[in-house]
């Protein structure tokens, strides 16, 4: 007897067709790793043939997919009592940066909360989890490493890549790891991370504040009454000297330290020469182009992270991106000098 074959193709399954008898038809569902489901079903032809297809639907959305991963059920309950469940069930499409439970619970010992206190702090809740969402699907290899990525609750974050890896700094400076990548949902995409991201809570003047190695900037700052300008909105980048660096230009320009910040408009331009416009992360600070400061000279940085200023002196940039919740602070080794530059 001679058996015909039928290939038949729906949604986006492969069939497989085989011979058969009878006239019963059967239907089997598997479920796939992002959260899709596939359902093969068999119908028998007048010719005793059997065609089987496969029709694949569309992932759940982002809730329900954390809600089927028992490791981000603390995340759920904190979803749920910040009343998010509907923005994250919308079609987006969102990224969504998921803590697992252990890093929820880290969470709680660092603010020396209970859960039951932190699921019943609903702004603090919503701050929190909005600045785990970016809006737009943003998949592993789509990371815009080193630049500045904008939260739904408002703050930034950067992610270096590095190999397989992909380290996140969040506004208070802490990191945080990817630990999975790109679990599809029909609204977006989800990311696995081992620590509760939290946005900025210090200004650039309380960041340098509260760092030793800038005490001699901070009293500059004061000495000049810049402290509005570095706690205003901005975003502003800061060019920060250290201790170190201050000494050096003391030395440099054999005065002392309280003839530095007793000069007056002096003082205050000379600062001003270190900030600059807008927030600049490393990965965004033009290379051997001219940047112009607030002061309105300019100097250059080059790739080695060398910045060279208006008296074509060479100082070092030792540390880079460090956020604040008004901009960005790098440090430098040496106090960038505009011209003319006497005190």
């Amino acid at each position: 007897m001679q058996r015909r074959h039928a290939l038949t193709l729906l949604g986006l399954g492969a069939v497989t067709m085989v011979s058969g008898c009878g006239g019963s038809s059967s239907s089997d569902t598997t479920a796939a790793t992002d959260g899709s489901s596939a359902t093969d079903s068999s119908s028998v032809a007048s010719d005793g043939s059997t065609t089987v297809t496969t029709a694949t639907t569309s992932p759940t959305d982002l809730v329900a997919l954390a809600q089927a991963d028992p490791d981000l059920s603390i995340l759920v309950e904190a979803v749920v009592a910040a009343d998010l469940v509907t923005t994250l069930k919308g079609s987006g499409p969102f990224t969504l940066l998921a803590p697992n439970n252990a890093a929820m619970a880290a969470l709680l010992t660092e603010l020396g909360m209970t859960k039951s206190q932190l699921l019943a702090d609903k702004p603090l809740l919503t701050t929190v989890l909005t600045y785990h969402v970016l809006s737009g699907k943003v998949e592993r290899a789509q990371i815009p490493a080193g630049k500045a990525i904008s939260t739904l609750q408002g703050g930034i974050f950067k992610v270096d890549v590095v190999g397989d890896s992909a380290t996140i700094t969040d506004g208070r400076n802490r990191t945080a790891k990817i630990v999975s990548t790109d679990r599809q949902a029909s609204n977006g995409v989800m990311h696995g991370i081992d620590r509760v991201l939290l946005p900025a809570n210090q200004t650039l003047l309380q960041t340098a504040q509260a760092l030793p190695q800038f005490s001699i900037l901070v009293e500059a700052i004061m000495a000049a009454n810049l402290q509005d300008a570095l706690s205003a909105p901005g975003p502003l980048t800061v060019f920060a000297p250290t201790n170190n660096a201050f000494a050096l230009l003391l030395t440099e320009l054999t005065i002392d330290k309280a003839a530095l910040l007793a000069s007056g408009a002096l003082l205050t331009d000379l600062l001003r020469y270190h900030v600059v416009p807008g927030r600049a992360l490393k990965a965004d600070v033009p290379i051997d182009s001219a940047i112009t400061t607030l002061e309105g000279q300019t100097f250059t940085v080059s790739s080695e992270l060398v910045v060279t200023d208006q008296l074509l002196r060479g100082t070092q940039i030792s540390a880079t991106d460090v956020l604040a919740s008004n901009g960005v602070i790098h440090v430098v080794d040496r106090v960038l000098l505009h011209a003319p530059m006497r005190l």
